[in-house]
């Protein structure tokens, strides 16, 4: 099933079955090293790390869980995306310093919340994460 069809059947509810509108989900393209992408769709408030695993996108380990406490879900967010993802915190920046080949682009995907401001993200994943 393609992408635009499950987010067609995911953003879908049967009449009165809610009360409130339903969510709207994110596309997220996940690019690696050699230039394949992998499109995965995810609901706001997940992070862009959980989507990651949730579809087993390769490359993203996750060791920790999403505690921001290793460098292995590290990602480069497309220059187009930066603006609307937003700076690393303090916490994630000092994260990086174990991160392999840190770029300005970096971020942890662990600390990037999924909204609907980021529908249709690209982010690289780097060629090792440690």
């Amino acid at each position: 099933m393609s992408v635009e069809n499950r987010i067609d059947r995911l953003n879908r509810a049967p009449e009165g079955w809610r009360q409130e509108p339903a969510q709207t989900m994110a596309k997220i393209t996940f690019v690696q090293e050699d230039g394949t992408r992998q499109e995965v769709v995810a609901e706001p408030g997940l992070t862009v790390m959980e989507a990651a695993k949730t579809e087993d996108v390769p490359g993203i380990e996750a060791e920790c869980g999403g505690a921001c406490a290793c460098a292995t879900c590290h990602v480069y967010v497309e220059p187009e995306w930066r603006e609307a993802v937003g700076p690393p915190s303090e916490m994630e920046e000092d994260m990086l310093d174990f991160a392999f080949d840190v770029r300005e682009e970096s971020r942890l995907s662990c600390q990037i919340r999924i909204s609907d401001k980021l529908d249709g993200l690209v982010v690289k994943v780097p060629a090792k994460q440690f």
